[in-house]
């Protein structure tokens, strides 16, 4: 479908999917957003940095369950990217990891706001290392920058495993919205330039497709929190003169990736009311393709960031449920 048309339409309205009527309530308590533009882009970015909760190292602790650590990795362009590490205190032996990349379209978020219910539903219940990475974020990092801070914060953690505490053969890359495709493009950076070799990918709602040209992207205009509109002009924040280029890189836009071979076993989600429904789907059955393994979950009724707007749903719980079984069996083999 190009991206001038429209879906399919029955009695002159759009075939929208009806969203689950519990996460539905608490949408319309939220009301609708206030719309992305690139105008209003630096203002926005300032009230979510400030909004956005930012918690502390002694926080992180929570009372010393937890030992915290903050890292910086050098980048080649000369910067550097800061990591912030937390793990269980008190295991001994070295640690499998989640490397974590947070959401925000690439253009909000931080490392640190990610990390209380990454260490309350994963690092404590299955013994694992987080770190969250404060990737760069657009359009003051352009292009592939992001993911390139992404790779420099990998080699930083699997080179100075030992002293970390961590195992560098059970590396998981994991990541939402804007992480979800900055985990899946790493995936395919490290793989190319023969880097660590993470042993799955952990892809929650991903940012896959630059284009906006699915059957989904059209059909949840104006109905999915993250609808096409905000969508685009997140891209065009990151790729300035590159957006709509016929020959962007899959290291920016995982979705133009021609050669799916060889990845580590990947978990995807999103849900069947959401922008990005169309391009998770069509990333998961590309990697079936080119042999590899992929367990897709769509979850009915969900729009984009459902679990973190209504976490008490009852979709909201069966989707962390899956998400830690995922983790376990990848972590058990």
């Amino acid at each position: 479908m190009k991206s001038d048309e429209a879906p399919l339409r029955t009695g002159g309205a759009a075939q929208v999917p009806p969203f689950d009527p519990e996460l539905a309530a608490v949408l319309a308590t939220v009301g609708p957003g206030e719309p992305l533009t690139l105008a209003g882009l630096e203002a926005r970015q300032q009230r979510d940095a400030a909004a956005r909760p930012r918690p502390t190292i002694g926080e992180l602790q929570d009372d010393g369950r937890f030992e915290v650590v903050e890292l910086r990795a050098p980048v080649a362009d000369g910067s550097g990217v800061v990591l912030v590490g937390a793990r269980p205190a008190g295991v001994a032996g070295p640690l499998p990891l989640l490397y974590y990349l947070h959401g925000g379209g690439m253009i909000m978020g931080n490392a640190w706001s990610v990390l209380p219910r990454l260490l309350r539903e994963w690092a404590l219940p299955l013994q694992l290392a987080v770190i969250s990475v404060e990737y760069r974020l657009a359009p003051k990092a352009r292009y592939l920058e992001p993911v390139e801070d992404c790779y420099a914060g990998l080699l930083r953690a699997a080179e100075h495993a030992a002293e970390l505490g961590l195992d560098a053969d059970r590396i998981i890359l994991g990541g939402k919205s804007a992480g979800g495709g900055l985990a899946a493009a790493l995936a395919l950076l490290t793989r190319d330039r023969g880097g660590p070799a993470p042993i799955g990918q952990l892809l929650l709602s991903p940012m896959l497709d630059d284009r906006g040209d699915t059957f989904s992207s059209h059909q949840m205009a104006g109905h999915d929190p993250w609808d096409r509109a905000a969508n685009a002009v997140a891209w065009q924040a990151l790729l300035g003169d590159r957006y709509g280029a016929a020959d962007l890189s899959p290291y920016a836009a995982p979705a133009r990736a021609t050669e799916l071979s060889s990845l580590p076993p990947a978990y995807l989600e999103v849900g069947s009311a959401e922008t990005f429904r169309d391009e998770a789907v069509a990333y998961a059955n590309a990697i079936w393709q080119a042999g590899g393994d992929a367990e897709l979950h769509v979850w009915p009724g969900a729009f984009h960031g459902f679990d973190t707007i209504a976490p008490r749903a009852a979709l909201s719980r069966d989707a962390r449920d899956a998400r830690s079984r995922w983790l376990r069996r990848i972590l058990g083999r």
